[in-house]
């Protein structure tokens, strides 16, 4: 039996291995983000490194702010480029290739990082290339997991990107962990980045052999390509025309063909009001959900936790990373299943109240009695950093990607994508970049920002994020067109022909069943490179 005949019961549907596999193969891309965001932490602090490319006298080198800022904060500006740019690679070339150039640009960042001498500047340019690439998978996967995965695992498949970006965080501790005993060596940083490169190859050469994503391949007019795309998806490759897959096809079919008609999706029409379902708004709001998950705080303990809790006088700063990484993995497990059972918009309002609240305690206790004098400061100051990440890893972590997968129209959803994700990689730089001359201006003050940024996710959720659990992609488009419809009123919401969110209604899908699908679709209309 192949792959795409292979289906397993979820949720009371049919779901292909292939679909799953799908989820695992592509979230490397996480891993690969998490593995590039942990890596540099560690490294910073290696002696080898420190003498290569800090400055001052031999003997005595420390990195200036700004030089330590533009060597951690650069990879974040590429990726901010790289972000953009998948909009458009994923478009021209399908969203499999699109992965396979990623890995190619996160490649030769990572050369050309390891082939770095003496140079800072050398140094910072391999992690800009390696942002390029770390970018484009940062659109590119959580797009293709949205449109490719039944709607009964797809929050759980896209939220398992945050839980390997975790996984690679902490695989990245371990291994400084492992090396810092080597760290008057270059091998000692120079393996951390090598090994990169051995983790990206599944996901560079395994995408190639799944399935295109039907929700592209429809949009370039090869309905054939999709329906059979959607049924192996579903584990009914020799059985195209199964209710489900055809249920699914209908509803996918509609949706394209009213898209069509009514022209290509623009990058001006992401911001441009019109008579289309809320397309400003929902680009606002993904771009500001994806900021705001960078401004929780969380690079903060993961770009300089090990500087941070070195200067708080704890003696073995990167064994603390090696606690917050776990810390992290663990408990995005549960974040997993309260996607699918709790919804969206819950989770992340109490997520971000949780966490406003801890990042509180982590800026008082850290200003009132400072840990490099009261070592009692210190513990309180780790445990409120890992019940943070704890909230962090439940909720921000994944459900910020489930969010851009699951928000935009077809017709604009590539750019609408690149747009949030680029407003992630923005405050990702502000914050690798900020952080040094915060730490040395207002030091644990700074998790007070932290605390109000917090507190303005939560009620930007609260008062313009719609519940999609349990919806088509076709379907959420539909919700947003809804102008009565309030946000906090959208749990209750379910689609024509559903008589609830999981149940559909067979006096409205049985005449629908078993109709051929013959009405031609203008490819230019629908797909334009130029757009």
């Amino acid at each position: 039996m192949g792959l795409g005949k292979a289906k397993i019961r979820i949720n009371g549907a049919d779901c292909g291995l292939e679909a799953i596999l799908l989820g695992v193969t592509t979230s490397i891309g996480g891993f690969l983000f998490g593995y590039d965001t942990g890596q540099i932490s560690g490294m910073q602090i290696f002696q080898d490194f420190v003498n290569r490319f800090a400055q001052g006298p031999q003997g005595n080198k420390a990195f200036d702010d700004i030089i330590l800022s533009l060597v951690v904060s650069l990879m974040s500006i590429g990726t901010l480029i790289g972000a953009l740019s998948g909009a458009y690679t994923a478009d021209w070339w399908g969203r499999r290739k699109s992965l396979t150039f990623g890995v190619g640009m996160f490649i030769i960042g990572n050369i050309i990082q390891i082939t770095a001498m003496n140079s800072w500047v050398h140094m910072m340019m391999g992690r800009f290339v390696a942002g390029l690439g770390v970018g484009n998978l940062s659109v590119g996967v959580p797009m293709y997991q949205s449109e490719c995965c039944p709607r009964e695992i797809r929050g759980a498949v896209v939220a398992s990107y945050q839980l390997l970006i975790t996984i690679g965080i902490l695989i990245s501790n371990l291994i400084n962990y492992g090396v810092r005993n080597i760290e008057e060596s270059s091998a000692s940083w120079r393996i951390v980045i090598g090994l990169g490169i051995a983790f990206s190859l599944p996901l560079g050469i395994g995408v190639l052999f799944l399935p295109e994503s039907p929700r592209w391949l429809a949009g370039r007019g090869r309905w054939d390509a999709a329906r059979i795309s959607m049924a192996r998806l579903r584990g009914l490759k020799a059985d195209p025309h199964n209710p489900l897959v055809e249920d699914d096809f209908q509803e996918m079919h509609s949706t394209i063909i009213q898209q069509a008609n009514v022209g290509t999706g623009t990058w001006w029409e992401c911001f441009a009001g019109s008579d289309k379902p809320r397309v400003l708004y929902r680009t606002m709001l993904g771009c500001a959900i994806h900021f705001l998950q960078q401004w929780t705080g969380v690079n903060y303990f993961f770009y300089y936790g090990a500087n941070i809790f070195q200067s708080a006088g704890i003696d073995d700063p990167i064994l603390i990373q090696l606690v917050l990484g776990a810390v992290n993995v663990v408990t995005t497990f549960p974040g997993l299943y309260i996607i699918e059972r709790v919804g969206r918009r819950i989770p992340l309002i109490i997520g971000a109240c949780w966490q406003a609240i801890w990042l509180l305690i982590f800026a008082a206790v850290g200003i009132a009695r400072p840990p490099d004098q009261y070592e009692s400061s210190g513990i309180l100051m780790i445990v409120a950093a890992c019940m943070f990440i704890a909230s962090f890893a439940m909720t921000w972590g994944p459900f910020a990607w489930v969010v851009i997968g699951e928000t935009f129209p077809l017709r604009t959803r590539a750019k609408q994508a690149s747009l949030a994700t680029a407003s992630n990689w923005l405050g990702n730089f502000m914050i690798s970049f900020l952080t040094p001359f915060a730490d040395s201006g207002i030091g644990y003050g700074f998790g007070f920002v932290f605390f109000g940024t917090n507190a303005a996710a939560a009620i930007i959720v609260y008062f313009f994020l719609y519940e999609t659990k349990n919806l088509a992609l076709e379907q959420v488009d539909i919700m947003y067109s809804q102008r009565e419809l309030k946000p906090w009123q959208s749990s209750k919401w379910s689609p024509e022909g559903y008589l609830d969110r999981n149940t559909r209604d067979p006096a409205y899908w049985d005449p629908r069943r078993g109709s051929a699908i013959d009405e031609p679709v203008d490819h230019e209309k629908v797909y334009r490179k130029d757009s």
